[in-house]
């Protein structure tokens, strides 16, 4: 720019609002999750924050309350801290024959799962005699008070024959709740019955 070109230019200092309506009451809050980001208000609570962020991004499972912050600029960016996924039982793909449906079916046609041999099932049991019956054809597990043979559900197991091996000859009451809290026992195993737990029966 040269001089006496007549163009000239007067840079002035503009205030900042001094007013409470003019001024900035809090920077905008971005939360980001995943590859997606919505804005939220600071003043929102931790519910409101949760309920928000839930309703507006599908492929989010939870907002932890503890989230961790950096600033930038007069942005105030939250980050979600990362919770890991809770590991899941690995199962075992069935082999050909040995489907629930299968299992369903041997329970309707085999005469003796529970390897009784015309024994009564109504007996009580010893924890000791359990112990007994660890391998083979005769594998006892002790399950909500009652005594089955396991051995023939082995191969049926969606965990595999390792992870039930687990019950043989013991309580396997806790490890069962642990995975399996929802299924009907009784009803599955019904026909593997040997018996009722009653550890006083050894005295």
């Amino acid at each position: 720019m040269g001089e006496g070109d007549g163009s000239d230019f007067t840079f002035s200092k503009v205030d900042e609002p001094t007013s409470d309506k003019q001024s900035i009451e809090s920077p905008e809050t971005i939360l980001v999750v995943g590859t997606k980001a919505i804005s939220i208000n600071d003043s929102l609570s931790d519910d409101s924050l949760k309920k928000n962020a839930n309703s507006s991004i599908e492929d989010t499972y939870t907002v932890n309350k503890e989230i961790g912050s950096r600033a930038v600029g007069n942005l105030k960016i939250k980050e979600p801290v990362v919770i890991a996924k809770p590991k899941l039982r690995a199962k075992v793909p069935f082999e050909i024959g040995y489907s629930p449906m299968d299992w369903m079916k041997l329970n309707r046609t085999h005469p003796d799962l529970a390897g009784l041999k015309g024994q009564t099932n109504r007996r009580p049991i010893s924890l000791a005699e359990v112990k007994q019956h660890k391998s083979g054809d005769s594998i006892w597990t002790i399950l909500k008070g009652r005594v089955y043979n396991i051995s023939p559900y082995m191969k049926f197991h969606p965990g595999g024959v390792d992870m039930l091996m687990k019950a043989a000859g013991k309580d396997c009451t806790s490890l069962f709740n642990k995975y399996h809290a929802w299924v009907n026992d009784e009803f599955m195993l019904e026909k593997c019955l040997v018996g009722y737990f009653d550890d006083s029966a050894s005295l």
